[in-house]
């Protein structure tokens, strides 16, 4: 079996390598091939799960839409979430491994590096094309020993380049010239050429950097790509901090706590034509709003106590008495019970910290953590609805006082009256129906779930579109766009200089 590999590398954090992947996998799954993003080392704190019940990073998810493909582990070998400044959860081929310090993860990479290989091989046995992603920038001199996520891993393949850099930073040559003169010899003979990201204003001023760039390092500029004005697919990390239309009907803040995760649960609703979503920075008060959400975390306990040192809780309560409502998704459902206990030391030192006490429940961190895809029918004003997504969480929570002051927020979807006998704690949603809170990432990403939420804060919205379906659509438009702008014969060159890959049935695959 040989090898099918392309790698988009970038000078910098950001400069545009998801979304250049994410085009790819669009291009080429339009030209009939099966083709499989990659990501062998990712650090990101937003996570998508797969049929298996692993956990990948949120952008090798959308990459696999781009290419129409199922999820796979394989995907995104190694998955970082940072607990810490200078630690995180080590997750191997979908699956939590330990909490580990950065020095002692640098003496584990080279057992990552054989977990990396032989996703990469599974890969390339089953997939016509691998479009690999890197990681931050190849020319971080002090990461370069034992280099798995970028031309570390990229000479253990041996497979092409292609560099991006964002210009829009300023320096877009300097980015280029110095990222290669950092690299080793064989590894700018792997570098087969540039992508120019993020352009503005008349490319004819621009044409005597790209000759120069050309000259001075003999190989070509691929491509400059405009700034695409209104593109919006899910980031993998970067929060759009951006607010709707002043008029909105429904307003809607989101505290963003230091170790946040998974806010791509806020995708639907901040695209939503009448929604006003702001996400409030750790350092700033919370503005009057219809409705509070607390998010994710992967410090539950830390950013718990962040809420408290900013006044977030009494700033909450506040909303409360003005008649304001409050949800909670997963880490943020935790803070909104009595305690959370981490008795194990599983995101943090040992301990017990207070919640907001705002529902009767009390959670206990447990070494397993919950990674599954979940469908439930969504309770609130009186309607059901249903919705789908999906669970990641170590935290098991029990409800205090059972069928006190709580009804449940989901049920499942064949559920019938027994179901308010069950002392399940997926959701649960208070007597006065002003504070309610799940499990459930991505319970608000479908127009009927938003539209109940609204109704649910005494508002009403028109439907929106599914969000999937504005996915898919911003991925067609970013993949139209590489189509016209970049040399995109040049790049199937460079991977059809490989040899020809072989199927299963001895045929070969023409990219």
């Amino acid at each position: 079996m040989t090898n099918k590999t392309i790698m988009v590398q970038g000078t910098s954090s950001d400069a545009g390598k998801s979304m250049l992947v994410a085009a790819l996998c669009r291009i080429f799954a339009r030209q009939n091939l099966k083709v499989a993003p990659f990501k062998p080392q990712n650090m990101a704190l937003n996570s998508a799960v797969t049929p298996c019940g692993g956990e990948i990073g949120r952008a090798q998810a959308v990459q696999a839409l781009a290419a129409g493909v199922e999820l796979n582990v394989h995907f995104n070998p190694i998955l970082l979430k940072p607990s810490s400044d200078t630690g995180a959860q080590v997750i191997m081929h979908g699956r939590a491994l330990s909490n580990m310090q950065a020095a002692a993860y640098h003496d584990y990479k080279k057992v990552a590096m054989e977990a990396v290989l032989q996703s990469h091989q599974y890969l390339n046995s089953n997939y016509d094309l691998i479009v690999v992603e890197g990681a931050g920038s190849p020319a971080e001199i002090n990461l370069r020993e034992g280099d798995i996520a970028n031309m570390g891993f990229a000479e253990a393949v041996d497979c092409p380049v292609v560099l991006v850099a964002d210009i829009d930073r300023g320096g877009v040559f300097a980015q280029i010239v110095g990222t290669l003169e950092l690299l080793s010899p064989s590894e700018r003979k792997r570098v087969k050429g540039f992508i120019i990201n993020k352009f503005r204003g008349d490319i004819s001023l621009l044409q005597s950097g790209l000759d120069w760039l050309e000259a001075k390092t003999n190989k070509p500029v691929l491509g400059v790509l405009p700034f695409l004005k209104g593109l919006d697919v899910a980031a993998e990390d970067a929060i759009v901090t951006q607010q709707n239309l002043s008029d909105a009907k429904l307003k809607i803040v989101v505290p963003v706590f230091p170790r946040i995760s998974n806010h791509t649960d806020f995708d639907a609703l901040r695209s939503h034509p009448q929604i006003d979503l702001q996400f409030i920075a750790p350092d700033k008060q919370l503005p009057s709003a219809d409705l509070i959400i607390l998010p994710g975390s992967k410090n539950v306990r830390a950013d718990c106590q962040h809420l408290k040192n900013m006044g977030w809780d009494n700033q909450i309560n506040k909303h409360l008495r003005y008649g304001g409502k409050v949800f909670g998704i997963c880490g943020g459902y935790q803070m909104l019970g009595q305690n959370i206990s981490d008795s194990l030391g599983i995101e943090d030192t040992p301990g017990t910290i207070q919640g907001l006490n705002l529902l009767p429940i009390t959670t206990e961190l447990k070494a397993g953590k919950t990674l599954k895809r979940k469908s439930s029918v969504l309770q609130l004003a009186g309607q059901k609805v249903k919705v789908s997504g999906y669970e990641i969480h170590c935290g098991e929570s029990q409800l205090s006082k059972p069928h006190l002051s709580v009804s449940h927020l989901l049920t499942n979807e064949l559920a019938n009256e027994l179901a308010n006998e069950s002392n399940e704690t997926d959701g649960f949603i208070t007597a006065d129906q002003q504070v309610a809170g799940c499990y459930l990432h991505g319970i608000f990403d479908s127009p009927e779930a938003i539209k109940l939420l609204a109704q649910w804060c005494n508002q009403a919205v028109s439907a929106g579109e599914d969000h999937q379906t504005q996915q898919l659509k911003a991925l067609d438009m970013l993949a139209d766009a590489c189509e016209k702008h970049l040399d995109i014969g040049k790049i199937k060159q460079f991977i059809s200089n490989q040899t020809h890959q072989t199927n299963q049935t001895g045929e070969e695959r023409q990219i």
